[in-house]
């Protein structure tokens, strides 16, 4: 792919730097969404160098003899770079992949000083980073200077956090029992207000599992046990959300509701992939009709797709990539993974830096864990196969692009 791109390049020596621009990333972007991994054994490191240079002359003119100004050739790497996007500071896009919890104020500082992508309200989080003036939200966009997203799990019902302050909402499976579509979208862009007031852009939720095998962990946090009803409830409650400015995060594809067990606690298994075709997987047909939510990534083993859960699993991210599950139209969202490091599927299966680089590396956009703990280490391990060419700097540098312009869109 690599060589391709430069012929092209080499040919265009007529057209302003802008026009490459567009035409070659668009045709970047195209590629990527067939097969990211398709060029695996390029220098990463010579693409990123390449990518990183000033290009300052990708618009150079050069004066002809009669006096006019008129496009000149482009060089290598200015014919290169609007191709692969350059991301920066490598160590610093890299940890723009990663939302991670935190404490208060001082440690969602540190956190963000290291330029991860957002930071993750949890229970555990002292409730005045929403309330206390000067050291809440505010006071960190000010403070950092550049766009972040804050997340939380607020779900309604059993899952929502710091009620006492954003207040209080219905389980889903309560919504859609006693209220129509139209009203659960009022009631979601009020719940997305109360968020967006306080900072908040990102919501971990509507819960799209479908809740037919009586497990504790899914129960009343699923709108239905019906895959249609399911999915008019959660597209109406995603709306509700967008409405107020707040993204949307479908979960946990690609499916928790019929699971063997709860990712909490161990090893869970899905139906197989034909049969969640069918079944759960009906829900993430209406993504098609959004562009600015994002889905999240369960830990969940599909058997027939291999023995990796699926946020480290290539094979499952393909399926949502591929348009498999959303009327043939390729997911370009943002793919968060779940918690990677509180959860006993995945951690009792690897250490939280490997998890990190290998649920990016398998397809994940956003590598989301419940703490601070490890962030260096993880950037470290993230910034390492970047380099080594583990982690292809196309894909890489896609995710980066795609994380930022929805962050500045939040």
């Amino acid at each position: 792919m690599f060589s391709s791109f430069s012929t092209l390049g080499k040919g265009i020596s007529t057209v302003t730097g802008t026009a490459i621009s567009i035409a070659l990333f668009v045709a970047l972007c195209t590629a990527c969404a067939v097969n990211p991994d398709s060029d695996t054994k390029t220098d990463n490191k010579a693409e990123h160098n390449l990518a990183s240079e000033v290009l300052d002359n990708t618009s150079a003119t050069s004066t002809s003899p009669t006096g006019s100004s008129a496009p000149t050739a482009l060089p290598q790497a200015a014919r290169i770079a609007p191709i692969l996007q350059p991301v920066g500071d490598l160590r610093l896009a890299a940890a723009n992949l990663m939302m991670v919890g935190v404490r208060d104020y001082d440690d969602a500082l540190w956190a963000l000083q290291q330029g991860v992508g957002g930071i993750f309200l949890s229970s555990t989080t002292n409730p005045e980073l929403l309330t206390t003036p000067g050291r809440d939200i505010a006071a960190l966009r000010a403070a950092i200077g550049r766009d972040f997203d804050v997340s939380i799990d607020f779900e309604g019902g059993r899952v929502l956090r710091f009620a006492d302050i954003l207040g209080y909402y219905p389980a889903p499976g309560q919504m859609a029992a006693t209220m129509s579509v139209e009203q659960v979208r009022a009631l979601a862009q009020n719940m997305g207000s109360s968020l967006a007031a306080r900072g908040i852009t990102v919501d971990f939720a509507p819960v799209v599992d479908l809740d037919g095998a009586g497990l504790e962990v899914v129960g009343d946090r699923a709108f239905s046990a019906d895959p249609y009803r399911a999915a008019d409830y959660a597209v109406a409650f995603a709306q509700g959300l967008i409405d107020a400015n707040v993204t949307p995060v479908f979960k946990h594809f690609p499916g928790h509701g019929r699971a063997s067990g709860d990712t909490h606690l161990g090893q869970a298994i899905t139906p197989p992939l034909a049969e969640l075709q069918q079944h759960d997987l009906l829900v993430y047909h209406r993504l098609a009709e959004f562009n600015n939510a994002a889905v999240m990534v369960g830990h969940l083993v599909v058997p027939d797709l291999g023995e990796l859960p699926a946020s480290i699993n290539p094979a499952v991210y393909s399926v949502l990539r591929s348009g498999q599950v959303t009327g043939g139209v390729p997911f370009s969202g943002v793919v968060y993974t779940d918690d990677l490091s509180g959860m006993k599927a995945m951690s009792d299966r690897m250490s939280l830096p490997e998890a990190v680089s290998a649920s990016l590396i398998a397809g994940a956009d956003r590598a989301l864990w419940i703490s601070t703990v490890g962030l260096s280490e993880a950037i470290d391990a993230v910034v390492r196969d970047v380099e080594s060419g583990v982690y292809p700097y196309r894909q890489f540098a896609q995710s980066v692009h795609r994380v930022r312009a929805a962050t500045a869109t939040s």
